[in-house]
């Protein structure tokens, strides 16, 4: 019976069907498995093509020509199977050029043996026409080259059939039907191999190329029914490259289906061999919110996660999504993560600059309070010796030559005073400038008494300065000034009449320690301990009735802040107190007639 012409038709029709597969792989080029699984289905296709014809030749020269139509593709066909196994298994890392070099030696020098067999009959020893069943076939006697080739062919099948089994008993069972699909079909082409070598059917058929037609139609029903050669949805895969956010494929099992570069780098059970398969909880078993939001049955979204890994914490933007088929059944789940640290960085940033805006803004309030209460002191003096004069005048018509004189220096005092905070003011409109230079410290100790001179005197308060010439600091000046007039200040408020107030200043570690001390009522202890320790002191009244706004220790302790040293106090009742204040030492020394422009 001449059925050769029937299995040449089915043999065409498998190629047919092998080069749809082809096709489909084309499409999803895109996946690194389809260009394998494509290449693998195109080597099958020169099989079942030449084969188709190769039964149906009547010479043996013709059966030579379909003969090297198929050995385009016999000898790559297990190299490109392997290779698919690798990358359905997840070990994609084994792919590298020297390995799929030494993979292509036996293929290649397969591929020349035949070609040129008739010059060394290694491959074939002899092929001669058998007309046993009825119609021509080829009968061969295999060489010493056919049977490395056999052999390579084998080994590489058995290490690829280990990979899929050992996948296989570590999937879940929506997986292992994939798995499954994956080892039938690719037994066909073997099997028929090995039927046809052993000889189990005493028939010159090589039923290999049907082998392919098996294949085929496993793979066919598994891309359709299982989606069984999706490492990662193709969706996914598109972007991939142009992504620089974290991407996580999930099945319906909640086991790791595909992940790109950027989410191996965030998560860090990401960055080991074989993860692919492996549950996504055990995954991300040092990461508690995403599993949280892994079992979540439908979409969800939440900004700013704070992810914590062994390096730092990063903030991320976590989007949960469900994947659907063409029919719009769910099939998995993608899990994305957008990293938002900088961005939560500076608006950290921004809300730290906001509140010390707003402690910037609060504290020239209070500074104007106390320009304020600096200004109106010397003007209420100037009213004062206003009234007398005109008094003086009505009453005696004497000469008022001291009068005028201490109007004139109480003028001249309040004028420098105004001018310099109003320049200072000028240079702090863009924010708190700190401006240090080398200051004169007896120096500006007694340019500050004299200005607070008038008030000390009508208490008959002494204020006695015994601070060397020799001595410096390196501070700003404005606040320099504003710190030893508001300590001289409290002091007078605070001395009855007829006291003393003592400055003095010593050098230690790098730092000038000033001392301003009283004879003055002194502080409790319960309120020395918290006087300095109070954002806005409560103001009292001094021995003569004197008010203030209470922010005169708020902005010497501040400035003293500012210009990097402390501030502290002793104090007993009935014995005075003793206010002390550190700054730094000027860093290098400088000759003096540099310090004169820092007065």
């Amino acid at each position: 019976m001449n059925y050769n012409l029937y299995l040449s038709v089915l043999l065409i029709i498998a190629t047919c069907g092998t080069l749809s597969m082809v096709v489909l792989s084309w499409k999803r080029r895109e996946l690194p498995i389809a260009i394998s699984y494509g290449l693998g289905m195109l080597a099958g296709a020169f099989y079942t093509f030449g084969y188709a014809f190769e039964i149906v030749s009547p010479t043996l020269d013709l059966v030579r020509v379909w003969l090297r139509v198929e050995y385009i593709g016999i000898p790559f066909g297990s190299m490109i199977w392997i290779i698919m196994v690798l990358q359905y298994t997840g070990r994609q890392a084994f792919i590298r050029k020297w390995v799929v070099a030494l993979l292509m030696v036996i293929p290649i020098t397969t591929l020349v043996a035949h070609y040129t067999n008739e010059s060394h009959h290694l491959f074939y020893k002899s092929m001669t026409m058998d007309s046993s069943e009825n119609f021509p076939l080829v009968s061969l006697i295999k060489g010493p080259l056919y049977w490395v080739h056999v052999t390579n062919s084998y080994t590489l099948f058995i290490i690829g059939m280990g990979l899929l089994i050992q996948m296989y008993r570590r999937a879940t069972p929506r997986m292992k039907k994939q798995i499954a699909f994956m080892i039938i079909g690719s037994c066909g082409p073997y099997g028929g191999t090995f039927i046809y070598l052993s000889g189990v059917t005493n028939l010159s058929i090589d039923f290999t190329p049907f082998g392919f037609l098996f294949s085929g139609v496993c793979y066919m029903w598994g891309i359709y029914q299982f989606n069984m050669l999706r490492m990662a949805p193709f969706a996914m895969q598109k972007v991939f490259e142009s992504m620089q956010d974290a991407v996580i494929v999930l099945d319906l099992d909640h086991c790791i289906a595909g992940f790109n570069q950027s989410a191996s780098q965030a998560i860090e059970g990401l960055n080991r061999n074989h993860v692919i398969g492996q549950p996504a909880v055990q995954i991300f078993s040092l990461y508690p919110k995403l599993v949280e939001r892994l079992v979540q049955q439908g979409p969800t979204s939440d900004n700013k996660i704070q992810i914590t890994g062994k390096v730092d914490a990063k903030f991320y933007n976590v989007h949960l999504s469900l994947i659907s088929d063409n029919k719009q059944k769910i099939v998995g789940k993608m899990l994305l993560l957008s990293d938002v640290t900088e961005q939560v960085h500076n608006e950290e940033a921004l809300l730290y600059k906001s509140r010390q805006l707003a402690e910037l803004n609060t504290f020239k309030d209070k500074m104007f309070n106390v320009v304020a209460h600096d200004i109106r002191d010397p003007l209420a003096v100037l009213i004062n010796l206003m009234e007398l004069m005109e008094e003086e005048m009505k009453t005696c018509g004497e000469s008022h030559d001291e009068i005028v004189h201490e109007m004139g220096h109480q003028i001249q005092n309040t004028f420098t005073l105004v001018e310099s905070l109003l320049e200072w003011f000028q240079s702090q409109r863009g924010g708190m400038v700190f401006n240090p230079v080398i200051r004169d410290l007896a120096h500006t100790v007694q340019m500050n008494i004299r200005l607070i001179q008038v008030r000390s005197a009508g208490k008959n308060i002494n204020i006695i300065s015994e601070i060397s010439d020799s001595l410096y600091v390196f501070a700003d000046k404005e606040m320099l000034d504003l710190i030893i007039r508001n300590l001289l200040s409290n002091a007078i408020k605070f001395t009855e009449y007829g006291g003393s107030i003592r400055l003095k200043a010593e050098h230690a570690e790098g730092k000038i320690i000033v001392s301003v001390s009283d004879t003055g009522l002194g502080i409790p202890v319960d309120q020395a301990e918290s006087l300095l320790q109070e954002a806005y002191p409560v103001s009292s009244l001094g021995t003569a009735g004197e008010r203030g706004v209470g922010l005169g220790l708020t902005l010497c302790k501040e400035f003293v802040r500012l210009n990097g040293g402390e501030i502290w106090l002793d104090s007993a009742l009935s014995h005075g107190s003793t206010f002390y204040f550190s700054l730094p030492a000027p860093p290098v020394a400088t000759d003096q007639s540099e310090h004169q422009d820092g007065r």
